[in-house]
């Protein structure tokens, strides 16, 4: 009857996890749209199928297929024409923004 019960509890326990995760997730990616479309128009110089984006000044998102850590401080540092957008965006939507384009080219 115990190993039952605790059976359910870690059950329970690793849905909660699970359904939690895909909640913050899921608001991350939306945060991250929102933030490529509107707040920093990245479409405006990238490519990115998921965004519905057809810039051409910048490469082509989809087709450099860049790493997070290489998104991240791309955003934040500004890397050729790019400016740095450290100071415009804040930490929580630099993130999801490279969170965003990292889980779009890579499904």
């Amino acid at each position: 009857m115990i190993i039952k019960i605790n059976r359910i509890i870690f059950l329970n326990f690793i849905f909660l996890f699970i359904f939690i995760s895909f909640s913050f997730a899921d608001n991350k990616m939306k945060l991250g749209l929102e933030v490529f479309n509107e707040k920093a128009q990245c479409g405006t110089c990238h490519s990115l199928k998921s965004a519905g984006s057809t810039g051409n000044i910048g490469p082509n998102l989809d087709n450099l297929k860049p790493q997070l850590t290489q998104i991240i401080m791309a955003v934040k540092n500004g890397i050729g024409v790019m400016p740095p957008w450290e100071g415009v965006l804040n930490d929580q939507e630099i993130e999801a923004v490279a969170y965003y384009i990292y889980n779009s080219i890579n499904k």
